[in-house]
């Protein structure tokens, strides 16, 4: 039996915070690891001890084995908790920790090693009875192998790389003329993101539901499962929603698939939690998709329908205990679903953000959980995942738990960073997924036209609310007006704002009805809007329209402010007093970073010419590039960065001029 008493997790952000709780509520000693990017982040304030492990970048820091080890010898930690994601499927890390006699909490490297090989794991599996699709998973890697292969099994066929996951290195293919094109790419993305050109091929299986089972086993021969989740909403083969129960698995249904992965659970001696991936037909044939060696992401909603704490269980297997339930004893109760809330804009193609969180709030209550990582005050950085927090909700039926996260998306207040809020709402209040018609075609072939997905600006009562508030402000910081009356009569002439949201101008109108009553009238656009201001504060607006009150959540920072929308948060910024943007309708000349990022080319130099749109600087954030682009037409005045430098979003890179300025005078 494994003797331990303190545990250190070897991740980050939510999941790390999820098990230190669990860990501590145990009695057991906890401690934290952080890169020099994560000092002041939540996980690393919770636990007992917590120790750096180098710099901001993942192979520097959460990626190094030899630092998570060295970090256990410092603190004494006796047993490692990997999470998800980084180290947790890593057959070296495993095997590093047992040879220095720390317990590894999960499997053992061996079923490590060989689920996480496409390939060797279908063998494996056929060998074990379980449904797998037809396909080839042969040695033979030559591309004429495989297109006769492919020709075999017929079209549509999907092209795998046998060592990965997450879409990387996956292509359907339709037909034969474009197989070894698709072949040579696949291939090509599998060497890049797993070190392996190894691929599989498999009978494409056309709009399916992807239905995953929880197993758990201990060292003493037992092995259960705990139903099943449906992760059939995604986007790029990632998981946007995870629910539990399916609505499409019977009772009859889930045992099948129970079993099923029970049986691939013994086939490769496997301790601890993990997770058997189906896609499952219309007609209830389900096939063997791959074995997750680890917690899930997706792990709460189990918890909240079974009533039991996976991470519990983990720690308890992982010191040599049995396992808590038999399977009869496991039982299914009510329902839950999950959504992930990512610093990303579904508007720019989800393009990862990053920020300050000015302001973080949720809903609490029966029936909601919120599984973050984040807090106010915290800097959201490039280096890493953009999820920020899972949040899931509990009902007694299907429908009871997705109204139930609907209402806890939409009081979310997240001021600082964009997010993915509006789309996640829009996909739970849509007829298909409320129906439980949802596959993994769901949002490919119903939801590419939905309002989250494309540009807009801000309404005309969002451009007035935010003239309001940049007015507010500076009555309230200059004449304390709020509470002494600084509105000396009514129908003054109006304050005029210049506001900027993205590329869109906006021109506002402030006018005081009444300063008696704290009556307003903005102007914006063709709409005029008659509001009574009730309370203003920091970060809150309460005020009425037509004798309905409304509160408004908002965040001042640098030269504008943030307003949560439906969509998330939106910056609107104060040009009024910006004579160069009012002056110049083609743009402000000002490039600024679009996010926190590194600085991996500089494109133009001083006095060069430059025409509107034209890449000036590519800066890298979350492992994608983006080109910053000029605004206008001029000639570059100034740059203030270099190759290789680390700037913050909205940071100034290159200044252009006109090109009608004479230089030799400076702009007011």
């Amino acid at each position: 039996m494994a003797e331990f008493t303190k545990v250190l997790v070897a991740n980050r952000g939510e999941i790390a915070l999820r098990v230190l709780k669990t860990a501590k509520a145990m009695g057991y000693e906890t401690v934290a690891v952080y890169s020099e990017a994560d000092a002041d982040a939540p996980h690393v304030a919770f636990a007992d001890e917590a120790v750096c492990i180098g710099p901001a970048q993942v192979n520097q820091s959460y990626l190094v084995v030899e630092n998570i080890i060295d970090a256990c010898k410092k603190t004494g930690a006796q047993a490692v908790h990997p999470g998800y994601g980084f180290l947790s499927e890593n057959t070296d890390f495993c095997a590093a920790c047992q040879a220095q006699g720390i317990t590894f909490i999960g499997p053992d490297p061996k079923a490590i090693e060989l689920m996480g090989n496409k390939r060797l794991a279908k063998i494996e599996m056929l060998k074990a009875g379980v449904p797998c699709i037809p396909g080839y998973e042969g040695a033979d890697q030559d591309e004429q192998t495989l297109l006769a292969q492919a020709n075999e099994i017929g079209y549509p066929i999907m092209v795998k790389a046998a060592a990965g996951g997450g879409g990387r290195g996956m292509r359907l293919v339709h037909d034969s003329a474009e197989f070894l094109e698709q072949l040579k790419t696949a291939k090509s993305e599998a060497l890049n993101a797993f070190g392996s050109d190894e691929i599989i091929l498999e009978k494409a299986v056309i709009s399916p539901r992807h239905i995953e089972i929880q197993i758990f086993a201990d060292r003493h021969g037992n092995c259960i499962y705990l139903g099943e989740r449906d992760c059939s909403v995604q986007r790029r083969h990632q998981k946007v929603v995870e629910e539990a129960p399916s609505p499409f698995v019977s009772p009859e249904l889930r045992q099948k698939m129970g079993e099923a992965a029970v049986n691939a659970a013994i086939a490769c001696d496997y301790v601890g939690a993990g997770t058997v991936e189906f896609l499952t037909d219309d007609a209830g044939n389900f096939y063997f998709l791959e074995m997750n060696t680890r917690l899930q992401v997706e792990h709460p909603v189990t918890e909240l329908v079974t009533g039991v704490d996976l991470v519990a269980w983990q720690l308890t297997i992982a010191a040599g205990g049995l396992l808590p339930k038999t399977q009869e004893e496991v039982t299914i109760k009510g329902h839950a679903m999950e959504v992930r809330l990512y610093a990303e804009d579904p508007a720019l193609g989800f393009m990862p953000q990053t920020g300050h969180v000015l302001r973080w709030e949720y809903a609490q209550g029966d029936g909601l959980r919120m599984d973050a990582g984040i807090q106010p005050g915290q800097t959201i950085t490039p280096f890493y995942d953009p999820m920020l927090a899972k949040v899931i909700a509990y009902g007694d039926n299907r429908d009871h738990a997705r109204r139930r996260l609907m209402a806890s998306l939409k009081k979310i207040q997240l001021l600082g960073v964009r997010c993915n809020r509006g789309f996640l709402f829009n996909i739970l209040q849509h007829p298909v997924f409320a129906n439980g018609e949802a596959t993994t075609a769901f949002i490919e072939q119903s939801f590419n036209d939905d309002r989250s997905l494309t540009p807009h600006g801000l309404t005309t009562k969002q451009q007035a609310l935010a003239a309001w508030l940049f007015y507010l402000k500076s009555a309230q910081a200059n004449f304390d007006a709020l509470e002494r009356g600084f509105w000396r009569n009514s129908n003054p002439a109006p304050t005029w704002f210049d506001l900027l949201c993205v590329s869109d101008k906006h021109k506002v109108a402030v006018n005081v009805e009444s300063s008696q009553a704290k009556r307003f009238s903005l102007v914006a656009g063709d709409d005029e809007f008659s509001l009574t201001l009730e309370h203003f504060s920091g970060q809150q607006i309460r005020f009425s329209e037509n004798g309905v009150a409304s509160t408004l959540s908002f965040a001042f920072f640098e030269n504008g402010l943030y307003l949560n929308t439906h969509e998330g948060c939106v910056f609107v910024e104060d040009m009024t007093h910006a004579p160069a943007l009012s002056a110049d309708a083609a743009g402000s000349g000002l490039v600024k970073a679009s996010m926190d990022g590194g600085i991996i080319d500089v494109l133009v130099e001083a006095g060069q010419i430059v025409k509107k749109g034209q890449t000036l600087v590519v800066l890298e954030a979350m492992k994608m590039e983006h080109s910053m682009k000029a605004d206008s037409d001029g000639v570059i005045k100034s740059i203030l960065v270099n190759k290789g430098d680390q700037v913050k979003g909205r940071q100034l890179l290159v200044e252009i001029e006109s090109q009608s300025a004479d230089p030799e005078v400076e702009s007011a």
